[in-house]
């Protein structure tokens, strides 16, 4: 993956006292745009280092006394895991590719947590090398990979709950009942290995809070029923992610949305600590798409524009993600027809929009694409040997560091 850092006097500031906390950060205007593909080409990924920063601290403000873990898989960037580490982000990782990204970027290993369900023992020893000693399991099987390893590590235990209204349905392939978690707990104490806490995930892009208040309420009784048995007290909740943004309707304002979050994290004891796994909402607005035309042609009687990125570059996210992206050309005009727009490669799949209302299009003319942060880099490839986008970063805090001495 290319990556650019702009120079200061080509990044937009927008400081985070002016922007509304259930607002974005101002997105790249047309002009500046223009001038990063006259500088740089098409196609583009802007990512904007100032909208990490306003989003998380939304959501710090939205759950007080939550420690918020950033769950790398949404955009893995280095950008990204150093701008949240000045901020005070502790991490979520899931694989050693991960691992390897923070430690590369200096982050101490008490910032982090380990929480795939389902692990090689390389993925283990990866991690404890680093530092990195609380794990996820769900299951009997996993937990005695941790036989060998007892004396070094806490675990979570994941619970299951479905969600059929989220994006991805996490608790489908992951997590357990309320009752195999007791158990669990229960042989692990014979074991000698220790269960820190219990976690779950609601499932990505979920609508209602309400998911979540389910979920604490059973964490919650899990845990007393833990303590009635005597065993270890259960000392913190991972509430997970899944924390909705807005991409072509509307949602919840944060603040709103974790109300009755809030209300329900409440009820727990005072001595369990609770931590969140937010992905998406932290990096879906902080990233703008810029792809140029390329080609046309007009087939059916409807204008057909074949970019120079698609499915199998930026805009993976439309298979693999169901995303709903704000897609509009960089030119204006009140005359606008239905258009299709396609991807690059030969593949007859790689289609962007089968109808999109578009004026009449020339090539080299742009298509600009907002809330592009997760589930696109991460998730693209060079398939057909199309080169993925180039990343152009703005308002890095090293950059910035450097400049202010």
């Amino acid at each position: 993956m290319a990556i650019s850092t702009l120079t200061q006097d080509l990044t937009i500031k927008v400081p985070a006292a002016s922007v509304a906390a259930n607002e974005p950060v101002a997105q790249p205007s047309n002009q500046f745009i223009e001038h990063l593909v006259a500088q740089h080409g098409a196609p583009l990924m802007v990512l904007d280092c100032e909208s990490v920063r306003h989003q998380y601290r939304a959501l710090s403000r939205a759950l007080p006394g939550v420690v918020l873990h950033f769950a790398l898989k949404p955009l893995p960037h280095p950008a990204v895991v150093r701008t949240l580490f000045e901020e005070g982000a502790s991490f979520d990782l899931a694989t050693s590719g991960e691992v390897d990204l923070v430690a590369s970027q200096g982050v101490p290993s008490d910032r982090t947590i380990h929480t795939h369900p389902i692990k090689r023992d390389r993925d283990i020893r990866d991690a404890l090398e680093y530092g990195c000693n609380v794990f996820v399991v769900d299951n009997i099987n996993e937990l005695e990979k941790f036989i060998a390893y007892k004396n070094q590590v806490e675990l979570l235990v994941r619970l299951s709950f479905r969600n059929a209204e989220a994006f991805a349905d996490l608790s489908k392939k992951f997590g357990c009942s309320p009752a195999m978690a007791v158990e669990i707990i229960s042989y692990a104490q014979q074991l000698g290995i220790r269960i820190k806490g219990l976690s779950f995930h609601v499932g990505s892009q979920t609508a209602s809070p309400a998911k979540y208040v389910t979920a604490i309420a059973a964490c919650n009784q899990v845990i007393n029923d833990v303590a009635a048995l005597g065993l270890p007290a259960l000392s913190t909740l991972d509430i997970g992610g899944g924390f909705p943004v807005p991409y072509n309707k509307d949602v919840l304002p944060i603040e709103e949305f974790c109300a009755p979050i809030n209300d329900a994290l409440a009820q727990l004891p005072e001595t369990v600590r609770v931590i969140a796994e937010p992905g998406r909402f932290i990096v879906a607005s902080a990233v703008t798409s810029v792809a140029s035309v390329m080609g046309q042609a007009v087939r059916d009687g409807k204008p057909w524009y074949y970019l120079d990125d698609g499915i199998y570059g930026s805009f993976s996210g439309l298979l693999f993600d169901e995303a709903s992206y704000p897609i509009d050309s960089f030119k204006q005009s009140n005359e606008r027809v239905e258009s299709v727009l396609a991807g690059p490669t030969c593949d007859s799949i790689d289609v962007v929009s089968e109808s999109i209302m578009l004026p009449k299009l020339n090539n080299g003319d742009l298509i600009i694409s907002r809330m592009m942060g997760a589930y696109t880099l991460a998730t693209a490839t060079d398939f057909n040997f199309f080169k993925r986008a180039e990343v152009i970063v703005l308002n890095d805090v090293v950059h910035v560091d450097a400049l202010t001495g």
